[in-house]
Formats: structure tokens, C-alpha cells, sequence
């Protein structure tokens, strides 16, 4: 048993650590100069804020429309209500953001990262608080997210990983990407790995599915139809209640017959 000296110790040293890290990457602009920056921006510019460090900064509220946070480092920032609409964050890193009522939509985000962002974190959570991801291109984002109720529609998700984490990456992100009652109408997610997703009462009406991997999703009670699921992967798919009324291309679809509760599917 460790003695609670030595507990405190260890402790004492660890916070030390912790707050010597934090300074280490303290980030390049105070949020002052960033709230002038956004105010004096001109109607229609492009504010510059490309490969910044604005890790851990409270942003929230913020008007950041057109902006461009190319390569940006958001870690842990708070978004919160922020508007980030038609904003340029591809390859942007956004693990821990705070992205309740953000509106992101037709925002850039190409192989951007999400690891452990948070919008709301289920389905009991009141649906206003869900970020609005809508038109924005994630085409080849890592996701890892608690994005319950989050408005995807009409989004590019093409080869996005959304999926387990990688081999040697499970201490960093243990959990999974939580997309229920999310708005994927019209989405493209040709390709996609949705792996374990949660798309529990998600509508994905006319979204495409091509080639995408759903090994082990939850589907239950979603809404595909008219979808595009040709070569598909759909290997223990949980299918409970789900809405798959004129779906194109199912005949080509792998992992049928290892689906679950297809005697419960709706067409």
C-alpha cells in the first residue's frame, strides 16, 4: 500500500506536469486579440488565422464566418455556440472541442480531426444543442464523437473514419462515434468506415453508402430509404425496426446473412 506522503507527492508532481504541459503549448494569440481580429474583419473577408494554436481557449460565441483556420490547432477549445459557417479548417485538429449549437455548416473540414469532440451526448439530450454540421465537406476526417442529433445533411463524408481506434490508439480514444438521431439525408458516405457506429433513429434517406463499412453499427430504427448501399458491409449490422424501403443496390451488399434482427426490418 502506497503511504499518503508519498501519494501526495506523486500527485503534487503529476499536477506540476500537467500545468508545465499546458504552458508549453499555451496558445499563439490571446483571446483578446483574436475577438479584435474577428470585430475589424470586413463583411465578406477571410480572416487569417491558418495553422494558429488556439488550444484550450474559450471561443465560444465567437463569429468566425469564412474564416481561415487551415491546419489550425483547436484542441480542447471551447465552440460553443460559435459560428464557424464556411469556415476553412481543413486538415484543422479539433480533439475535446465543446461544439454544443456550433454551427459548422458548409464549413471546410477535409481531413480534419474529432477525437473525443462533444456536441450532445445522446439521445435524451435536448435536440437545439446539437452542432450543425450540414454541406460541410469532412471528406476524409477521423471522427471519434459524441455527435448525437447533430444536423449532417447533405455533408461529404467520403472515406471518412469514423470507426474503432487504430491499432496502439485504444488508451486515446476508447470510445465510439455516437451519430443517433443524426440528420445524414443526403449525405455522401461513399466509402466510409462507420464501424460500431451508433446511428440508432439516424435518417440517412437518400444518403450514399457505397463501399462504405458498417460492420457492427447499430441501425436499429434508422431511416435509409432510397439510400445507395451497393457493396456495402453490413456484417452484424443491428437492423431492429430499420427503414430500408427502397434502398438501391442491397443485392451486392456483404455480410448479410450475419446481420441482426433482419426479421425486423421495414420495407
Amino acid at each position: 500500500m502506497v503511504p499518503r506522503a508519498t501519494a501526495r507527492l506523486w500527485l503534487a508532481s503529476l499536477a506540476a506536469v500537467c500545468l508545465a504541459t499546458l504552458s508549453a503549448h499555451a496558445a499563439d494569440m490571446a483571446l483578446r486579440d483574436i475577438v479584435v481580429m474577428l470585430y475589424k474583419a470586413p463583411p465578406g473577408s477571410h480572416p487569417d488565422l491558418a495553422g494558429k494554436d488556439l488550444s484550450y481557449l474559450d471561443l465560444s460565441a465567437l463569429d468566425f464566418k469564412r474564416a481561415n483556420l487551415k491546419g489550425a490547432n483547436l484542441l480542447g477549445a471551447n465552440l460553443n455556440d460559435a459560428n464557424l459557417s464556411y469556415a476553412d479548417l481543413a486538415g484543422a485538429q479539433l480533439d475535446r472541442t465543446q461544439l454544443k449549437r456550433t454551427n459548422l455548416a458548409h464549413a471546410d473540414l477535409e481531413g480534419a480531426t474529432l477525437y473525443h469532440a462533444v456536441g450532445i451526448l445522446d439521445l435524451a439530450a435536448p435536440g437545439h444543442n446539437a452542432p450543425n454540421l450540414a454541406g460541410a465537406n469532412l471528406k476524409g476526417a477521423r471522427i471519434m464523437a459524441r455527435l448525437s442529433r447533430a444536423n449532417l445533411a447533405g455533408a461529404n463524408l467520403e472515406g471518412a473514419k469514423l470507426g474503432p481506434p487504430e491499432t496502439g490508439n485504444e488508451l486515446k480514444t476508447p470510445q465510439e462515434t455516437d451519430l443517433s438521431g443524426a440528420d445524414l439525408a443526403g449525405a455522401d458516405l461513399t466509402r466510409a468506415d462507420l464501424r460500431r457506429v451508433n446511428l440508432a433513429f439516424a435518417n440517412l434517406t437518400d444518403a450514399n453508402l457505397a463501399g462504405a463499412d458498417l460492420a457492427g453499427a447499430d441501425l436499429s430504427r434508422a431511416t435509409l430509404t432510397g439510400a445507395n448501399v451497393a457493396g456495402a458491409n453490413f456484417a452484424s449490422v443491428d437492423l431492429y425496426g430499420t427503414n430500408l424501403g427502397g434502398v438501391k443496390g442491397r443485392d451486392s451488399v456483404v455480410g448479410w446473412a450475419t446481420t441482426r434482427n433482419k426479421d425486423k426490418v421495414v420495407f
